[in-house]
């Protein structure tokens, strides 16, 4: 509880430094970013060390060494995106709530957040399903989960690259290089998702073992976990990311929220369920279910990507007077 307390009062460095890191990202800096988060974990680390064992403060001193870290890595943000660009001064009368650059914003991020949210319940009922097989099954799914999150980083990190760049071309007006940035980070998270999944596959006992080397029944259970989930499933998955992620860089988040639902609630939750529990599968239909859910969005954002209306959409002048508004004052 006293963990929970102050890792939540330093939400705040947490949200300014992903903030500054976003702009950065937009600017076309994905270096920096990954530099404080470096810093960081070395902060982190020190801390959590000095904390927890000479001065013996147990929890609350791993919290404090948490909070610490990602204040120090936001202020150096912060600084860092100051010396980088003179746009961003941080004069206090530049933090004045202007409605139309709210709604422009929120329009974006309201969307993703829901997303995001989405995604995370659905993940959580799937726990409290696989939980009901017991505790072999419960662990090995959640290694494997570790392992495919692990696993889906490299898409992830493409798929924030196309937000980035396909943002920065849309709002220059630049249609054919959106078409042509999107193109080229589905090739790509194709490709390594290729390469990872591989891997995953042809060392799936080895990795599970790294985990739990005794138990012979988790490392079982978390092989089938691999075979299913980090299979083919992970190509489509990626086309779903990619075509997701572009979606939000052109100020059209509302197709990736509903892309999460179609995920989520329309596929994974009740197809893992019915071929669990209706149809016999037991555990191993769960695996299926969440292998299938991104067939449905992967196919919804490539045909919202092949479309033509978000050419048009209204976020590019919003953006435009909002910089504008800006360089005048």
């Amino acid at each position: 509880c006293a963990y929970m307390k102050i890792i939540c009062c330093g939400t705040v460095f947490v949200f300014g430094y992903n903030a500054v890191c976003s702009i950065l990202k937009g600017l076309g800096d994905s270096k920096s970013p990954l530099a404080f988060v470096a810093i960081a974990a070395a902060v982190n680390i020190v801390l959590d060390i000095i904390l927890v064992g000479p001065f013996a403060m147990g929890t609350e001193g791993a919290a404090y060494a948490t909070i610490a870290s990602q204040g120090i890595s936001f202020m150096i943000s912060v600084i860092h995106l100051k010396r980088r660009n003179s746009v961003f001064d941080f004069k206090f009368r530049h933090f004045a709530v202007k409605p139309d650059k709210m709604a422009a914003i929120l329009k974006v991020g309201l969307p993703a957040a829901a997303q995001m949210a989405v995604v995370n319940i659905s993940y959580l009922l799937i726990t409290g399903m696989l939980n009901r097989f017991g505790v072999p099954v419960a662990a090995a799914s959640g290694v494997g989960l570790k392992i495919n999150t692990f696993a889906g980083m490299p898409c992830w990190a493409i798929g924030q690259a196309v937000t980035a760049m396909a943002g920065q071309n849309f709002g220059a007006n630049d249609i054919d290089r959106v078409r042509k940035t999107t193109k080229a980070g589905l090739y790509l998270n194709i490709i390594i998702t290729l390469l990872t999944v591989l891997l995953v596959q042809l060392f799936a006992k080895p990795i599970m073992m790294i985990f739990n080397p005794v138990n012979a029944e988790v490392i079982s259970d978390g092989i089938l976990y691999l075979r299913i989930c980090c299979g083919a499933n992970s190509l489509v998955y990626a086309v779903m990311y990619t075509f997701d992620s572009f979606a939000i860089g052109v100020g059209s988040a509302n197709i990736a929220m509903f892309n999460a639902l179609l995920d989520a609630v329309i596929v994974r939750l009740p197809v893992s369920w019915l071929l669990a529990f209706t149809f016999g599968f037991g555990f191993p239909g769960i695996y299926i279910g969440q292998a299938l859910s991104p067939i449905i969005p992967a196919i919804a954002g490539f045909l919202f990507f092949r479309g033509r209306r978000w050419e048009n959409n209204r976020l590019i002048q919003q953006n435009r007077e909002v910089s504008y508004d800006y360089e005048r004052q």
